[in-house]
């Protein structure tokens, strides 16, 4: 992976390519290319590094074409180089760029050498332009060796091909990685994400697992995973796109995290009506379902998994409804047990996430009660692919680190925990006392943000350390885990974070002078558990740094570097709003070590590979 870019039209397309590859910078890759077609033959420009560094060559050494592949990659296959940078080429003719992991590459390679072809990259992807070479060879058109080469791969593709003797055609397919297919005015557009599109095309096709498309400057065919042609219904997108600009913040995650009350708002909006949840609650699908559930499984990765560890507190606590929380790359490998009458209910910031959406399509086999995605796009796979639907409203986030949409996740799921709560006749106090508390989130936010000054002057302490514990009890135990995860995405400094309770089971072990300690302190029943760990790290001279939402009393002394103190509201809501402060320390801590803070090395934005 990471991002794709193709155009055919009776004008020129490489810088209508360029400018959309640009717009798929912010979802994290190590390279870049560009393969166009000319009247004789495919041309190639690709470069390591940035796009800035494709744009030089391109200035060198110019392309021309109406019909051209473009590609953002992200390593799994082979070092981050120009070698193994995509577009891929065969024969000088077969030119191919992929986004997914082709499991069966190695004994493809080995057939193909026994075959004579030559193999100049380390990836898994240059097995494809060899394999449509072959049928091509032996005597079938473009479209038929492209069906037939397919139909070796096994793992997960988004496919861009082109074919010197058909020019202008590109043949386009998908398996388990997104692709869609836009038509404009003047020609079609093949792309990864329909950011690329947007300003460009008016109908936008979202191909379906196993589909091929052909496309040329006129037309578009759809054929099933079967071979059959078939249509496929195009939706009308906005002629607009969401801004990409930083305005005035040093980077996007800067933005995105000031962007969190206004996030939360919009994700609020309309379905929380006099402290009770409304009948719009659901993008897709309708809340008719919730009357049965007796059993939810939550399936996500990383940050979305954590917004997840905290629904399951809310989940058992409010709504008193058994929640089992999974690891979506695990789940589906451990013959997981499906009570009667359990919702399957999966998390994903993009709508595409590989081991998110492989274990949806496993609980769509399995024996559910039904399925309920939270994610921040309509139109992505989860959203089609889900019964029911309910969208965070968070507007595009460009930083690979996630922060409005983490927020936004847990605003919904705090609705949907709200929604239950009702169905079962929850107790009205609680629940009046957790909607005020959700109805008022954005201002807390926004008093959370007001901390910036003193978290940086923390950042800067921080930054000079090689390690960090985060500690947290209840339902702040997954916020210290995001905490410690934001750190390590952006500033690659070491962080765990553990439940507090444990430290004496072994962490406690690594609690020097020289380790800082940031705990998560919030006013509640088990304010006296924590103080006493607190206790354990000062003993061992533990640098402790203190996120509260009361006044610390008895506990500022000398082994107690900061106490940053800030309004948080309603305790079951506070979760949400400790998260501020984490984010502005993982992103000031990263930026006094000078790290490209929207692009951390080694990551990607939508995470389209199992």
């Amino acid at each position: 992976m990471c991002g794709i870019v193709g155009a055919t039209a009776h004008n020129e397309v490489v810088n209508l390519i360029v400018d959309g590859l640009r717009t798929l910078e912010y979802r994290g890759y190590d390279s870049s290319g560009i393969a166009a077609q000319n009247t004789t033959e495919t041309l190639i420009r690709k470069e390591a590094g940035n796009l800035s560094a494709l744009q030089n060559s391109l200035t060198k050494n110019p392309l021309s074409g109406t019909c051209a592949i473009g590609h953002t990659r992200w390593a799994t296959h082979g070092k981050p180089n120009r070698e193994n940078a995509h577009p891929h080429i065969s024969g000088n003719a077969v030119a191919v760029v992929h986004n997914g992991v082709i499991e069966n590459s190695n004994e493809l390679r080995q057939f193909l050498i026994n075959r004579g072809y030559v193999f100049t990259s380390e990836t898994d992807s240059e097995t494809i332009p060899h394999m449509v070479d072959l049928y091509l060879n032996s005597g079938v058109g473009f479209f038929d060796a492209c069906r037939k080469a397919i139909g070796h791969l096994e793992g997960s593709y988004a496919i861009a091909i082109t074919f010197n003797s058909e020019p202008g055609k590109i043949i386009a397919a998908r398996k388990g990685s997104p692709l869609i297919i836009a038509q404009g005015e003047k020609g079609y557009m093949v792309a990864s994400d329909p950011i690329a599109l947007r300003e460009k095309n008016q109908i936008v096709y979202y191909l379906e697992d196993g589909d091929i498309a052909e496309v040329t400057a006129e037309t578009c065919d759809f054929y099933d995973s079967e071979g059959k042609h078939v249509s496929r219904i195009g939706t009308r997108l906005a002629n607009s796109k969401c801004t990409t600009s930083k305005n005035k913040f040093a980077s996007f995650m800067q933005k995105e995290i000031f962007e969190q009350p206004d996030s939360v708002r919009a994700t609020l909006s309309g379905r929380l009506v006099n402290s009770r949840t409304s009948n719009r609650l659901f993008d897709k699908g309708s809340c008719t379902i919730l009357d049965k559930v007796d059993n939810i499984h939550i399936v996500a990765c990383g940050t979305s998994l954590n917004a997840g560890q905290v629904a399951k507190y809310w989940l058992e606590s409010i709504a008193k409804i058994p929640c089992q929380v999974e690891i979506a790359s695990e789940y589906r490998y451990r013959d997981p047990v499906v009570p009667p009458n359990t919702l399957f209910l999966s998390i994903s910031q993009s709508g595409e996430t590989a081991d998110t959406l492989a274990a949806l399509r496993f609980a769509n086999e399995s024996p559910y009660l039904g399925t309920l995605g939270i994610c921040n796009t309509d139109n992505s796979s989860l959203y089609r692919e889900s019964e029911a639907v309910i969208l965070t409203k968070a507007g595009i986030e460009v930083g690979v680190a996630s922060t409005k949409a983490l927020t936004t996740q847990l605003t919904a799921l705090a609705l949907l925990v709200l929604k239950f709560g009702e169905l079962r006749n929850s107790s009205h106090v609680v629940l009046d006392s957790f909607a005020d508390a959700l109805s008022h989130l954005p201002e807390m936010l926004e008093d959370a943000l007001k901390t910036e000054e003193q978290i940086k002057e923390i950042a800067q302490r921080i930054s000079q350390h090689k390690s960090v514990l985060f500690l947290g009890r209840g339902h702040h135990y997954p916020v210290a885990i995001e905490g410690a995860l934001k750190l390590k995405e952006i500033s690659y400094i070491h962080a765990e974070a553990y439940a507090a309770g444990e430290l004496k089971h072994g962490p406690l072990a690594l609690v020097d002078r020289n380790m800082p300690v940031v705990v998560l302190c919030p006013k509640n029943d088990l304010l006296e558990k924590l103080s006493s760990n607190i206790e354990e790290v000062k003993a061992r001279h533990g640098q402790v740094y203190l996120l509260a939402d009361h006044k610390i009393d008895g506990q500022s002394n000398h082994e107690i570097k900061d106490v940053v103190e800030f309004e948080c509201g309603d305790n079951l809501i506070s979760p949400i709003t400790f998260n501020v402060p984490l984010q502005l320390l993982a992103y000031h801590t990263a930026e006094y070590l000078g790290k490209n803070i929207d692009q951390p090395r080694n990551l990607a934005k939508s995470v389209t590979v199992e």
